[in-house]
């Protein structure tokens, strides 16, 4: 699937891949998280590179609205809470700045904690 829409200039449409790269990308900076983890986005990929980068992002569209699954590894010794609420916001703040898109929900899973 893919977000689409349209303003006077014509369509856009943004597919689901750059969603995840872009959650990806924004996940990974966050501070506590270690690396993103899980089965992944469960599309078709051109690139063995794009499949590994977003390992762990489930992203689906209805309409022009964005929902969000992440799978996470924290660093030990941070504050669950603090961290993800942190990674839900910026991933909120960042998604929804990229494709001008409303970002319905973003779900957290925190898989594990490394030192």
């Amino acid at each position: 699937m893919a977000v689409k829409t349209s303003n006077a200039y014509g369509k856009i449409t943004i597919d689901d891949n750059a969603i995840a790269c872009v959650t990806a990308h924004i996940a990974r900076e966050c501070y506590g998280v270690i690396d993103l983890s899980g089965q992944g986005f469960s599309g078709s990929f051109n690139s063995a590179n794009t499949k590994a980068f977003t390992r762990g992002v489930k992203i689906k569209t209805l309409g022009n609205r964005i929902y969000i699954d992440i799978d996470v590894i924290l660093k030990f010794g941070v504050s669950i809470s603090t961290v993800t609420d942190n990674i839900k916001s910026s991933i909120k703040y960042g998604v929804e700045k990229f494709t001008g898109m409303i970002t319905d929900s973003v779900n957290i899973n925190v898989i594990g904690v490394r030192v």
